[in-house]
């Protein structure tokens, strides 16, 4: 249990208040409506690559475009306004205004069919096999919602599918880590304090850990990743071997291998 003991320990040192002044997530605190927190949730995750200094400058960046409300600057069109395609600004590395435009379209889109973002990713929690649901399937439909996310995201934008949103493959084929993606699905899914927990028709325990290099260097030397890739079958070794020591919560853990690294 020395491993327990040791992932314990960290995340209650880092998953404290004060940790979110310092983190992207702070742009979904700032907002009241839900609609605002998810949009923030997802184009915050979205640009968290690279120091996290120029990752917060270039968030304010971002939503200070927007105004007050970003769901309300993307159902009234305003968007519209950024330039389509490059030369264009840049927002975040390689994240540019046509950028913004392209995911503003797509929240649009998927505003208006599903009435919001949670709806959308928990019309894949049951997976209909002869009318039940199979054990394989309990957790795999995060998964499915990151690409029913993608792929809705496309249609709104002419069937162009985004760099900055990544394909996490099917059952059959592996594929992408979607760190970003499962970034943002902690913050809306898992509670406080550092996270939101807004949505509530998903649960923690469905949760993927977010793996970036940092949370696998330390997952590695503490035994909990054999896997030597950073992709989708990665994810879901470690979070399986996370779900042993708090199944309804593996996630969680996040926080205290970033930590340790």
């Amino acid at each position: 249990m020395k491993n327990l003991d040791l992932l314990e320990q960290w995340y209650k040192k880092v998953c404290v208040p004060d940790f979110i002044e310092s983190d992207p997530v702070q742009f979904a605190h700032r907002y009241k409506k839900r609609q605002d927190i998810e949009i923030a949730a997802f184009l915050s995750a979205t640009i968290a690559w690279g120091r996290r200094d120029i990752i917060l400058k270039s968030a304010e960046k971002m939503f200070a475009l927007m105004g007050k409300s970003p769901f309300d600057y993307i159902m009234s069109g305003e968007y519209k306004k950024l330039k389509g395609s490059r030369p264009c600004k840049c927002i975040h590395r390689t994240f540019f205004e046509n950028d913004l435009k392209y995911f503003c379209r797509g929240f649009a889109h998927c505003y208006i069919k599903y009435g919001n973002l949670e709806n959308l990713f928990e019309s894949q929690k049951i997976i209909n096999h002869g009318g039940t649901q199979s054990n394989k399937n309990i957790n795999y439909y995060i998964w499915n919602g990151i690409n029913l996310f993608r792929n809705e995201m496309a249609i709104a934008n002419k069937g162009e599918y985004s760099i900055h949103i990544a394909n996490p493959g099917t059952e059959e084929k592996n594929g992408s880590a979607c760190k970003r993606l499962n970034l943002a699905l902690r913050w809306l899914i898992r509670p406080g304090p550092v996270d939101l927990g807004l949505w509530k028709k998903i649960k923690p325990s469905a949760l993927y850990i977010p793996l970036d290099v940092h949370v696998a260097r330390s997952a590695r030397k503490l035994k909990l990743l054999k896997r030597n890739s950073n992709d989708k079958k990665a994810v879901i070794e470690l979070t399986e071997n996370l779900r042993i020591f708090d199944s309804q919560d593996p996630v969680k853990y996040d926080f205290a291998l970033f930590g340790a690294g």
